[in-house]
């Protein structure tokens, strides 16, 4: 493995992000549309949080009493901001970050994702899935 790459070659940087004053039922919609577990959450192209599928588990149970999606989603959004359920300030590296920087980050197992920043600008994300695929090319 090479454990110094850059960052910036495992990174996604195509990103699915929401404002902070987005309704909820936007993030919901998003990862569904995307297949992605992890949303950024921006102030124009500051990174404010991060709110994940996880973050929308713990406050919408409507899959399991098989609610209609409309019905949940206004439940939620009348409910629930997403500043409310996001992680604030979360854990953040550098775009001159390292591969091996996002490994020892992603393997104390405490989130999956880790938002990478230039400055206090986002401009990509590093999943474990990310690295997983890194991984497997190496072998």
């Amino acid at each position: 493995m090479k454990k110094h790459e850059p960052i910036r070659h495992v990174m996604s940087h195509s990103l699915i992000t929401v404002h902070h004053g987005d309704p909820v039922s936007k993030v919901r919609r998003l990862a569904a549309e995307h297949g992605v577990h992890h949303i950024p959450v921006v102030s124009g192209d500051q990174l404010v949080g991060i709110i994940s599928s996880s973050d929308l588990l713990r406050v919408s149970f409507g899959d399991t009493f098989q609610a209609d999606e409309r019905a949940v989603d206004a439940t939620l959004d009348h409910t629930f901001s997403i500043e409310q359920l996001m992680k604030k300030d979360p854990v953040t590296l550098s775009d001159t970050a390292c591969v091996r920087d996002a490994a020892e980050i992603l393997a104390k197992g405490e989130f999956h994702s880790v938002p990478v920043v230039h400055g206090t600008k986002l401009v990509g994300i590093v999943t474990s899935t990310d690295l997983i695929k890194y991984l497997l090319g190496q072998i």
